[in-house]
């Protein structure tokens, strides 16, 4: 298979991954199709997987996890700064199976595969070859 198909696969995958999560804490999809539903249960979720941090900063975080959610996926989709995004995204996600494990365990993240998806993340940081990114784009019209 090509590795510019492959790039712009895990591009494409990470990225809805990301959208798809987001669209359930806002109740976007079914309650058949839903993990939280709503934003008060993914807020309740948070809680659950920092159990450190203080009632008052779970809603902080919250927004932050959702607003690094939607803005590195756009990032992926139109191909900017795909390395450094892909980088963001694969801490992001290792930092949410890593709160997983010490809160609930090991079971879910592996079943989630969030572990799998933090390493895709890493692995498209890596492939250097500029296929359909705005960053090759603006460095060709210099």
């Amino acid at each position: 298979m090509n590795s510019n198909l492959v790039k712009l696969f895990l591009r494409l995958a990470i990225s809805i991954g990301f959208l798809s999560a987001v669209a359930d804490r806002f109740g976007l999809w079914s309650k058949e199709n839903s993990t939280w539903g709503n934003w008060e249960n993914f807020l309740s979720y948070t809680k659950v997987l920092n159990p450190f941090l203080p009632d008052n900063l779970i809603s902080p975080i919250g927004i932050v996890a959702t607003a690094l959610e939607i803005i590195f996926p756009l990032f992926l989709l139109i191909g900017f700064k795909t390395e450094l995004f892909a980088k963001l995204s694969g801490y992001l996600l290792l930092l949410f199976g890593l709160s997983m494990v010490f809160s609930v365990g090991i079971k879910a993240p592996l079943d989630y595969s969030v572990f799998t998806g933090s390493a895709a993340c890493f692995a498209l940081s890596l492939m250097k070859e500029k296929y359909i990114e705005i960053d090759s784009l603006i460095l060709k019209n210099k």
